[in-house]
């Protein structure tokens, strides 16, 4: 019989002042193997500020490594990334599997290697609640995040750790992809290129940097705050910006990750107004960022750009109250003082504009 234990873990906010609202609690069955080991903290907390939480990574090969997979109604496919995730040919890593509210047969579907990992079932969040809830919980020094409808090749890890023990300065790198779109291989286009390196230019245009890529160390969610929970989509694409400003983001030019893609759930295909999330993402970055004076301006072309074509397809669609709204942005914020900044970090700024829009 498994052991269950209920626990609450708490709520980790994504922002830049993350402190507030860690008060939100939300409750969670964790599902412990039988040989369960250690009692989990009931509670962690990311800030944006620099922390000295973690100690500076050191033989990252040595380390334990904890995989994050979130899912949510993708049985079949999560027993595929679960079992790719335990083909990694090391022996320091442990994998936790959050399921978002799930009303498929998932937990029935890993019960055979339930043993081997640890289960947490929550309330349906989205999949920012469902990264950080794994954050929360894991125990390793590094972090790997997995999507549920991806796939790992046996050396991705290994190669990985490898890669950041001769690159100590190095706290984030991911790995080329394979693509995969309904069954058959697809070549991505050149501006799919992965950068590697201070890369934040390029990470502007667009998510360049893939969840399922990635290794990093637990010190930088500590220092730049986790997922944001306020953003249904282009959840990871605020993430990197968040480190890409001040941090180089290696890359091992291996084909170490299937990428698999094409399913009518996935939430590029069913998040309505998903440019407006990117937008978001590029405000929030100039009102709560110190960026220099050459990324702040950066920042403001890229949001010019897409608040031009965003408006652009508004009028198309007889918004013409939305369209002026965006198109306006970049100019309020960019020169918007510390006063009015909350307007636009206020998620009742933006509800209208998704609502009129989705």
């Amino acid at each position: 019989m498994l052991k269950q234990r209920r626990i609450c873990v708490d709520k980790v906010r994504a922002s830049c002042h993350s402190a507030q609202g860690l008060s939100n609690r939300r409750t969670a069955m964790v599902i412990f193997p039988p040989d369960g080991g250690h009692q989990i903290a009931a509670r962690y907390s990311l800030t944006a500020q620099p922390v000295l939480l973690s100690q500076p990574p050191r033989h990252p090969e040595r380390a334990m490594v904890s995989v994050i997979i979130p899912t949510y109604n993708r049985a079949a496919l999560v027993v595929e990334a679960v079992a790719s995730a335990l083909r990694q040919q090391t022996t320091r890593l442990e994998i936790i599997v959050v399921d978002d509210g799930s009303d498929d047969d998932t937990h029935q579907q890993l019960l055979p290697v339930l043993s081997q990992i640890r289960y947490v079932r929550q309330e349906r969040a989205g999949v920012s609640v469902a990264r950080n809830t794994g954050i929360g919980l894991a125990q390793g020094e590094w972090l790997a995040f997995l999507d549920s409808d991806d796939l790992w090749q046996p050396d991705k890890l290994p190669r990985q750790m490898e890669y950041l023990a001769s690159h100590p300065d190095v706290r984030i790198c991911q790995t080329d992809e394979i693509w995969i779109r309904n069954g058959l291989r697809w070549n991505p286009r050149n501006y799919h290129r992965k950068p590697s390196g201070h890369c934040f230019g390029d990470l502007l245009e667009r998510c360049l940097v893939s969840p399922s890529a990635v290794v990093l160390h637990r010190s930088l969610m500590e220092e730049v705050g986790g997922f944001d929970e306020n953003l249904p989509a282009c959840e990871d694409y605020d993430l990197w910006l968040r480190i890409g400003w001040r941090h180089p983001i290696g890359l091992l030019p291996e084909p170490l990750v299937i990428k698999r893609g094409g399913h009518s759930d996935q939430l590029s295909a069913t998040t309505p107004a998903l440019d407006l999330y990117r937008i978001r993402a590029l405000a929030k970055l100039l009102l709560r960022q110190p960026l220099s004076a050459t990324q702040r301006q950066q920042v403001l072309a890229v949001m010019r750009r897409k608040c031009s074509i965003f408006s652009q397809g508004c009028v198309k669609r007889g918004r013409l109250l939305e369209a002026t709204t965006v198109a306006s942005l970049p100019e309020h914020i960019g020169s918007t003082g510390s006063a009015c900044a909350d307007r636009f970090l206020d998620q009742e700024f933006w509800d209208p504009l998704l609502q009129a829009l989705g």
